[in-house]
Parts: structure tokens; C-alpha cells; sequence
């Protein structure tokens, strides 16, 4: 499998540099998740961290270059939607 040097930016990781595994298409995954364990021998406590595009800079590569943004939210997105999934109601 091959990986990639992906940057972090906010949160606990910020300004490191982790090596994260590519999927099939080339790319990392959407949202990164990093269980973190209590002190107290509770739950662990999952940071999760979303993909977004790099800024480039002066440097232009063919491939698209990724990092990883703290999402203070957690994970909100729930999964896959699909077309035919009935809207989730407030």
C-alpha cells in the first residue's frame, strides 16, 4: 500500500506530519479518526480530523495534495447518504 506524508492543521496534531495509508484511488480518506484514551481507563476520546486541499503555494503538481483540519465537531456527517435515505428530521 502506498502513503503520504499529510500535514495537520488545528487541534492536538496541529503542525505534524503523519504518513496515511492511500485507498485505491490515490487519495486519503475522507475523515481521519484518532482515538485518544483516558486517563481514567474510561472510553477513549476520538479526534477527528477532515481532508481538504493544500494550499499550493508556487509549487504545481499534477496530483492533488491534501491536509488534515480539526473538526471540533466530531463527526457529524453520520455515514453514507444515499439518494433514496429519507432526510434526517430535527
Amino acid at each position: 500500500m502506498k502513503s503520504e506524508e499529510t500535514p495537520f492543521v488545528g487541534g492536538p496534531l496541529d503542525g505534524r506530519v503523519l504518513p496515511i495509508l492511500l485507498g485505491p484511488t490515490g487519495h486519503p480518506p475522507k475523515t481521519y479518526r484518532v482515538p485518544v484514551p483516558d486517563d481514567a481507563g474510561g472510553p477513549p476520546t476520538i479526534l477527528v480530523y477532515r481532508r481538504a486541499p493544500a494550499p499550493t503555494g508556487k509549487r504545481h503538481t499534477l496530483t492533488p495534495r491534501w491536509q488534515y483540519e480539526y473538526a471540533p465537531e466530531g463527526d457529524k456527517d453520520g455515514g453514507l447518504k444515499w439518494p433514496w435515505s429519507k432526510p434526517n428530521k430535527p
